[in-house]
């Protein structure tokens, strides 16, 4: 059974082991487009993890106890199920082979990040309901891996799929397990405006720091609205921030005060073009318009994940 692959060797196709994170990072990888190097533990090791454990039977059952419009059985299945998944072992055969990887990745710390097999499609997006962690060494890669196999259990991820009708259909996990860019500056941004829904502009939203201060809404981030034809910057919106997350070095994040700093422009606007055209090859790649995640490390812009916009009327 194939626990693991990089993601140079995953596509879009293979959404089904590698979940749509998984799938769409190494489509993005293989279309020359920078992404941090890395691998994924695929839904199988999280299949065998929950066999080997004896854990499927038991999960069943506790899902079978949901009614979705009470939301207390929901919080219930939830805390059992995440505490079953993080008092289990991981198998040898799994943890040995993520061993290997995380030495060939030749860095201390990675981001790991949950990945769902139905995650990200035109139809459904998991989109802030499943856990990442950042700046995870290998003292508690283990840990954080379970974690992130758990969240596909919170009460947000259960309601979710009951809602949608896919209680019945199988919804596996896999993880992937990146390099970690520690962010002078990322943020989010929308192939196709969000809000007019005109498809000749794009959306840039940047802050100072670690993207995670955004996804949260923890922060108000700048930002820039891009002309595709003619290509040109057409308004540019710029909010105090008063401070930033950051990785520390021993593992995780802390918030730190920008102070003057927070108040200056986050990308200047040769950095607003040139990732507008990274933005640009992502759409024309995959042909619709995209979501993505970004982060600017060393004067480069990686790309932390795309999906579609699931919000877009037409």
């Amino acid at each position: 059974m194939e626990l693991i692959r990089n993601l140079s060797n995953l596509n879009k196709e293979d959404s089904e082991i590698a979940g749509g994170k998984g799938a769409s990072l190494g489509e993005m990888t293989r279309a020359g487009i920078s992404v941090p190097p890395g691998f994924v533990v695929l839904s199988n090791a999280f299949e065998k993890f929950i066999q080997e454990t004896d854990l499927l039977q038991e999960i069943d059952a506790i899902l079978s106890t949901v009614n979705h419009k009470n939301i207390q059985t929901v919080e219930l299945a939830s805390e059992k199920i995440k505490g079953l998944i993080i008092s289990q072992k991981i198998p040898e055969d799994i943890t040995s082979e993520i061993k290997k990887h995380f030495n060939a990745l030749n860095t201390k710390c990675v981001a790991v990040r949950s990945s769902a097999t139905t995650e990200d499609g035109k139809d459904h997006s998991w989109a802030g309901q499943l856990e990442s962690y950042l700046n995870t060494t290998e003292t508690n890669l283990f840990d954080n891996m379970k974690l992130c196999w758990a969240s596909l259990f919170t009460p947000r991820s259960i309601f979710y799929r009951f809602e949608r009708g896919l209680h019945k259909i199988k919804i596996s996990v896999a993880v992937v397990i990146q390099k970690m860019i520690k962010s002078e500056m990322s943020g989010v941004a929308f192939s196709v405006h969000p809000v007019t829904e005109n498809a000749n502009q794009l959306v840039i939203e940047a802050a100072y720091g670690l993207g995670e201060a955004i996804v949260s809404g923890q922060i108000t981030p700048n930002s820039y609205i891009v002309e595709k034809i003619p290509r040109k910057i057409i308004d540019i919106n710029v909010f105090e921030q008063a401070r930033g997350l950051y990785p520390k070095d021993g593992g995780g994040n802390e918030w730190r005060d920008l102070k003057d700093n927070g108040k200056k422009q986050v990308l200047d606007q040769d950095q607003i073009l040139n990732l507008t055209e990274i933005i640009l090859k992502i759409e024309s790649h995959y042909g619709f318009p995209c979501d993505i995640e970004w982060a600017y490390e060393n004067d480069e812009f990686f790309i932390m994940q795309s999906r579609p916009i699931t919000t877009l009327s037409k």
